[in-house]
């Protein structure tokens, strides 16, 4: 406590605080712990003791309770209050709060460190309610949701208002996806727990404050807390949900574009895909789906007949190649669709203020929106959905949902356009996630949508970066945008590779683009259809270097869907920046150029055009090798990396243990016979542990029903020997194991080894003396298998 006080004192020597608002007196209200002051309430209460709620309730004002973001339920904390003259202090295992009585201020401190202070904490300024914070001289702030702004967003105030930018290219003060979370380099997250609009000032006045300003609402915070990074990010899904487990084929390739006028169109363009043998593992068709013209018929919502006749035998044709069909839908119902005499009927729609539908021009035409608030709107709304996936169709494509026009003067059943803005593709997402739990209860939903909230994750729901123009200043964007969105829960973040916008025909671009797509969470080429965005359709070079790119996608699929599981469970970005692996590295929090893909591979991905070399750090945690050439690099060193047309600059850490495949044209043929372990030796890393999750695909909460197999790996290196352990794991179901064969392969293996025993039997192996490369194929018939490698 003493170190405590001295800290205190110290924090407040040149920060603004709080004169007027007076200290009255603090106790525990059930699982709160209440402080009254003169101007209104401070409830404080405890989720883990690495996360922290503060609720100011002002003066005549009841406390909301309510949260579209959390699900945790608080966990028994312990902690201790003492109070003295000067200040109350909070103490637990984790987070620790000491109040100072005067001046009034609250100050927040994890393992003796100080990590932010309240500076007037709430107050009025014209329409906003404000609360505001004091931050350090040296801070580098993220977060605020999808932008591209540099990965130091400070000095940026930001709106808060989920809205549409299209054909953005190396910069975006907003995108579809705003947040009101932000992240500190002092190791810290903060969510402001609101719904309505408002603003993020990341200290754009350049007087060391942090601001968030809101239109109404809950004036609640969680602040999270952790000892990596990989902790706050895990601790923060922990309290807003993490993501279940996509279906295995939303890991490969998608064939889309704006958009297939036709079944022919969507056919012939599949069957060019299985002529060229590039893999493909589903088809997203816009919106000609229920409209030959793009105007006029939105919210039909039903297939046009003549332009895609026997649409389920469509859908069925395309399942039995591994295709999976995705169908685009939005929350408008113009009012010269097929649907809108219904819409009214079934009173659906949001209103206007003497309770009729509120209709606008937009677009797309003059339009409705549903209310997808309430409860009668979202079953009408759902039903279609329903209808159509018995059909066949495999998930959807939910655009719009900013809502990208949404007046100010239209009504919700839970309030104005303006409170509910935000939340509004959270619900969307919550209603379609929720219907196919109780229809569809053994699929998992596949939900692509542009926009959402604070824990929309927990409802599958998968973003993209929007209407992104295609050029270098596009891609560039790309990989900021993943990794801050990753570090906010939304794990799945991605881009139309190739970019959308504008009819830009560049080779490079494109190649570019899908090679850096490889190590995007969803590999998925989109584009209006004037130039091309399936590689079927480009120029011979360019098709084969896109093959090259789907091809590896693929061959990384059981590495890529671990990482989805890792993600399900503990939370973890399949984006990661490098400060995870440096995080008092402050250069490292301004890179975004340079990222890992999960925790063994090092990515540079080429965002100028004509390179020929590109500058790459390599984390000092590690040494690291060349995916292709097998070159070792130090870690802690940068070096200029010459640059190949068919590759970007990938590297493994070294010792890595990483399950791969051999390629497959659709996912749905993925067998764990296809699966390939490879092992990275390097003499310096002696001891290495590895994973593999397997599952059947497609049904949903696997891990929670037991229902799946780890194949768990581990190396150890002596002088003349390595020992390599492959052991099984199953749920509680008790599956039979479907890894009964693999082939081990151990890379920069210095010469051939006189022998290789599995158990106590001696292996015939394969050993290639230009790559180093060790092949040991295998029997898996028991749930540990012992390989000893004797040089």
């Amino acid at each position: 406590m003493t170190f405590l006080s001295i800290l205190l004192l110290l924090s407040f020597q040149g920060f603004a605080q709080n004169p007027e608002r007076q200290f009255l007196a603090v106790h525990r209200a059930d699982e709160n712990i209440e402080i009254r002051t003169s101007d209104g309430n401070y409830l404080i209460r405890f989720f883990t003791p690495e996360i922290i709620e503060t609720s100011f309730i002002p003066a005549g004002e009841a406390f909301d309770p309510a949260s579209h973001a959390v699900v945790l339920q608080p966990l028994v904390v312990n902690y201790s209050i003492s109070e003295d003259k000067t200040s109350v202090v909070i103490d637990s295992d984790g987070v620790d709060v000491v109040v100072s009585k005067m001046p009034f201020q609250v100050t927040y401190f994890y393992d003796g460190e100080k990590l932010i202070s309240e500076k007037t904490g709430f107050s009025r300024e014209g329409k906003y309610e404000k609360l505001d914070f004091n931050i350090s001289e040296s801070e580098v702030l993220m977060g605020g949701g999808a932008r591209a702004l540099g990965m130091n967003r400070r000095g940026n105030r930001l709106e808060l208002y989920n809205r549409a930018h299209y054909g953005y290219g190396s910069k975006s003060e907003l995108l579809n996806y705003s947040l009101p979370v932000v992240i500190s380099s002092e190791k810290f997250l903060i969510h402001f727990d609101n719904a309505p609009i408002g603003y993020l000032d990341l200290d754009s006045e350049h007087n060391n404050t942090l601001t968030y300003g809101t239109i109404g609402g809950r004036k609640t915070y969680q602040l999270i807390a952790g000892r990596t990074w990989e902790a706050i990010v895990g601790n923060y899904t922990l309290l807003t949900g993490r993501q279940p487990m996509p279906p295995k084929w939303a890991l490969g390739n998608f064939s889309s574009r704006f958009g297939y006028h036709s079944r022919e169109e969507v056919e012939n363009t599949i069957d060019k895909f299985r002529e060229e043998e590039i893999p493909v593992d589903a088809v997203i068709i816009d919106l000609y789906w229920f409209g030959h013209e793009i105007m006029g018929t939105m919210g039909n919502l039903e297939f046009v007949r003549d332009s895609f006749p026997k649409p389920k035998e469509m859908i069925q044709n395309l399942k039995k190649e591994g295709v999976q069909t995705i169908l685009v839908t939005e929350p408008f119902i113009l009012t010269s669709s097929n649907r809108w005499q219904e819409a009214v009927y079934e009173n659906v729609l949001a209103k206007d203020s003497i309770g009729n539908p509120f209709t606008f021009d937009f677009y797309f035409g003059n339009t409705g929106l549903v209310d997808i608030f309430d409860a009668q709107a979202q079953n009408w709304f759902w039903n279609i959905y329903s209808d159509l996936t018995k059909m066949g169709v495999g998930g959807w494509w939910g655009d719009l949902g900013e809502p990208e026009v949404h007046p100010e003067g239209l009504l919700h059943v839970t309030g104005t356009a303006n409170e509910v803005h935000n939340i509004y593709g959270h619900y969307w997402a919550k209603m379609i996630y929720e219907g196919y739990l109780e229809d569809f209860p053994e699929q998992r939903p596949f939900i692509l949508m542009r926009a959402g909230a604070a824990g929309s994750q927990r409802f599958g729901l998968i973003p993209w970066s929007g209407d992104v123009s295609r050029s270098w200043g596009g891609l560039k964007a790309q990989p900021e945008i993943s990794l801050q969105m990753g570090m906010q829960g939304l794990a799945y973040m991605h881009s139309d590779l190739g970019g959308f916008a504008g009819d830009h025909l560049n080779d490079e671009l494109y190649v570019r683009w899908l090679q850096y797509g490889v190590f995007q969470p969803v590999f998925r080429p989109h584009a209006q259809e004037a130039v091309p965005s399936e590689p079927v359709y480009r120029e011979a070079r360019t098709k084969q270097l896109s093959k090259q790119a789907v091809e590896l996608r693929y061959k990384l699929f059981p590495y890529n869907y671990t990482l989805a599981f890792k993600n399900s469970t503990e939370g973890l970005p399949l984006m990661r920046p490098l400060f995870f692996e440096e995080p008092d590295n402050f250069k490292l929090y301004s890179v975004a150029g340079t990222y890992l893909w999960g925790k063994d591979f090092l990515i540079a991905p080429v965002l100028q055009e004509n390179a020929v070399q590109q500058e790459v750090y390599f984390p000092k945690t590690s040494n690291w090798y060349d995916f292709y050439s097998g070159e070792k690099y130090l870690g802690g060193n940068n070096v200029s990396i010459d640059l190949k047309e068919e590759s970007i600059p990938t590297f493994v850490r070294a010792g890595a243990i990483i399950p791969m495949a051999k390629p497959v044209q659709s996912l749905q043929n993925f067998s764990t016979e296809d699966l390939e372990i490879h092992y990275y030796l390097d003499l310096e890393v002696k001891n290495s542990k590895g994973l593999y999750y397997h599952d059947d695909g497609e049904t949903p909460d696997t891990f929670q029903k037991g229902d799946f197999e780890l194949l768990i790996f581990e190396s150890h290196l002596e002088k003349n020997e390595i020992t390599f352990k492959m052991r099984k794991e199953r749920g509680r179901s008790k599956r039979n194991s479907e890894i009964t064969a693999i082939e081990l392969i151990v890379h920069h293996m210095p010469k051939a080894p006189k022998r290789v025993r599995s158990g106590e039997n001696s292996v015939a192996v394969q050993f290639d003396e230009k790559s180093k490369k060790l092949t040991i194929p295998l029997k898996l018939i028991d749930d540990l298998t012992t390989i000893k490698i004797t040089n």
